[in-house]
C-alpha cells in the first residue's frame, strides 16, 4: 500500500475551509491582490482531487451547491440545500469517466459532486468524535502492520465537522441477503438528523465527496485520507467492528440515539 498524504495525521485534504487558508496542497492563499490567482489554483486543485476520486474507481455525479442563504436547485425552501444531486437519474448518471468529469466541471465550475455508493464502494458514516476515537486506533494498527498487509483503513472523509465517512468494499446484492444488514441501514444524506448513529451506504444511497461546500457551515466536506488510484479497500465488516466499538463511548453524548439506533432487531 503506498503511503498516502497525511497518513499519521488528521490534516484535511481538499479545498477545505475558507477558514483554514489553504488550498488542496497546504499552500496558504495570498493576499487580496492574488485573489484571483489563488481562485484559480483552488479550482485546479479541486478539479484534480475529483479526477483522482474518479479515478481510484468512484462513480460521480453533479450536486446541487449553496447560493447566497439557499440552494442553486430552482426548488423553493429545498430541505437538503447544496447537499443533493441536481438530476433524477443520479444513479445512472454516476461514472468513473474523466473527460464526462471535466465536461461537468466546465459547464458547472461552482457544483459540488455526490459518489454513489453501492457499485464500486459502501460508505460507513459516523459520528466524527466517534470516527477519530477509530481512525487514531486504525492508523495504529496499519502502522504495526506494515506494508503489504491487508488494509483495514481506506479513504477517509470530514462531513461539516460533525460526521466522518469511512470508504470500503461494497457488500453489492449478496444472494443471500439475510446473511447481511437489512435495507433499512441503507441511508440517504436526508435522514442524517433523524438517525445520529452509525450508518450504512450502500446500493441506492450516496454521499457528498469531497471537497464540496455546504450552505450552513464553513467547514464543507473535505479528506482527511484522499483514495489513490490502485489502493485496495478495506472490508466493511471489519471496520464496521471498529467504528461500532467507538461510537459506543460516544452513545451517551447523543440525546434519543438508542430510540434511534439503526442496529437490526434478531
Amino acid at each position: 500500500m503506498r503511503r498516502r498524504a497525511g497518513h499519521g495525521t488528521t490534516e484535511p485534504s481538499g479545498t477545505g475551509s475558507p477558514a483554514q487558508g489553504r488550498g488542496a496542497g497546504g499552500r496558504r492563499w495570498g493576499g487580496r491582490g492574488n485573489r484571483p490567482a489563488a481562485a484559480a489554483e483552488a479550482a485546479r486543485d479541486r478539479e484534480t482531487l475529483l479526477l483522482a476520486a474518479a479515478g481510484a474507481g468512484f462513480p460521480l455525479a453533479p450536486a446541487a451547491h449553496p447560493s447566497g442563504y439557499g440552494c442553486s436547485c430552482v426548488r423553493i425552501g429545498c430541505p437538503t440545500p447544496g447537499r443533493h444531486p441536481v438530476s433524477f437519474a443520479w444513479q445512472t448518471q454516476a461514472t468513473t469517466d474523466r473527460a464526462q468529469v471535466e465536461r461537468w466541471l466546465r459547464a458547472e465550475p461552482e457544483a459540488n459532486f455526490i459518489t454513489a455508493t453501492g457499485r464500486a464502494h459502501d460508505v460507513l458514516d459516523v459520528p466524527a468524535e466517534a470516527g477519530y476515537a477509530a481512525l487514531a486506533v486504525l492508523e495504529e494498527r496499519e502502522r504495526a502492520a506494515g506494508p503489504g498487509a491487508e488494509p483495514e483503513l481506506g479513504p477517509v472523509a470530514l462531513h461539516g465537522g460533525d460526521r466522518m465517512l469511512f470508504f470500503t468494499k461494497t457488500r453489492g446484492t449478496p444472494e443471500d441477503e439475510d446473511e447481511w444488514w437489512p435495507c433499512e441501514l441503507d441511508s440517504h444524506p436526508e435522514t442524517m438528523e433523524e438517525h445520529p448513529g452509525l450508518r450504512w451506504h450502500c446500493r441506492g444511497s450516496y454521499v457528498l465527496l469531497p471537497p464540496s461546500r455546504l450552505p450552513d457551515t464553513a467547514e464543507g466536506v473535505h479528506w482527511l485520507r484522499p483514495p489513490q488510484e490502485g489502493d485496495a479497500l478495506p472490508e466493511p465488516l471489519a471496520l464496521l467492528e471498529t467504528l461500532t466499538d467507538a461510537r459506543a463511548e460516544y452513545a451517551v453524548t447523543v440525546e434519543g440515539l438508542e430510540q434511534h439506533t439503526p442496529w437490526p432487531v434478531r
